[in-house]
């Protein structure tokens, strides 16, 4: 039994980070067991935040609603969405609730992703754990931003192809929210486009030669994901996430080749 305590105190003190595959899978369990606990805590406090939550998410639907006002003649001006099944209400606010928690838990995901890497990196690389959260976080709420921003024009976009009195919207619920959350996460989770760049070219992987090497085929390829992953399918929420891309893109040059010297 003492031989365990010691073994335990050799794997701390390793500077290398040196651990078996059974001992990653044990790290790795660890860490996910965190973040579960940590999107469940947020979750029942995105369960009482439930309407505030909701009139935000509406809202993109209610501004494009008003260039439109014929296609929801029963509502009586205001701006409603329907619902189909007896428990589609409960699980709406449960889908709302459990994505509100994720957002809440995001900072100690990409705190328990980073902690879980920096076994096989260097002890100057691991100092770079809370800029590598911050900037995680500054570049999902950028992602968010923007589809919110692009979402009541790329709406307005789809919706007026009604264009006539003959045609009523009678949007569900789950329907109009899985749009809006598939969205808010395409854009934030394709906004950590550049630190994926940046953190492959510190640790040797890519660097600034080979993005500008690879110049078309990435603008190429950034065009081809904007299409696919963009659930409005509008040309507008698509050049939304295309620009963006194609910056960071550059961005993530001019970071390697000055601050990195890559």
């Amino acid at each position: 039994m003492a031989v365990i305590p010691r073994l335990r105190r050799r794997r701390r003190r390793d500077p290398a980070g040196n651990m078996t595959l059974i001992e990653h899978l044990g790290e790795l369990r660890a860490r996910l067991l965190v973040s579960v606990v940590a999107v469940l805590v947020g979750t029942i406090g995105g369960w009482f935040l439930f309407g505030p939550v909701f009139s935000v998410l509406k809202h993109p639907y209610c501004a494009a609603l008003k260039a439109h006002p014929t296609l929801n003649p029963f509502a009586g001006g205001r701006c409603v969405l329907a619902f189909q099944g007896v428990t589609e209400p409960f699980l709406l606010k449960l889908k709302i609730a459990t994505f509100t928690g994720f957002v809440f838990a995001l900072p100690v995901v990409l705190y328990e992703v980073w902690r879980f890497i920096t076994p096989g990196l260097t002890s100057r690389e691991r100092k770079f754990a809370l800029p590598f959260v911050m900037s995680s976080l500054v570049l999902f709420a950028m992602g968010t931003w923007f589809a919110f921003f692009t979402l009541p024009k790329g709406l307005n976009f789809l919706l007026g192809f009604a264009g006539t009195r003959d045609v009523v919207s009678l949007l569900t619920i789950t329907k109009y929210v899985n749009f809006v959350v598939f969205l808010i996460i395409a854009f934030g989770v394709s906004f950590e486009f550049p630190l994926l760049l940046i953190s492959l070219t510190a640790v040797g992987v890519l660097s600034s030669a080979k993005l500008r090497e690879w110049r078309r085929y990435a603008i190429v390829g950034i065009a081809i994901f904007a299409a696919v992953i963009t659930p409005s399918q509008d040309w507008f929420t698509m050049s939304a996430m295309m620009l963006p891309l194609i910056v960071f893109y550059e961005l993530s040059i001019l970071v390697s080749r000055l601050l990195l010297k890559r």
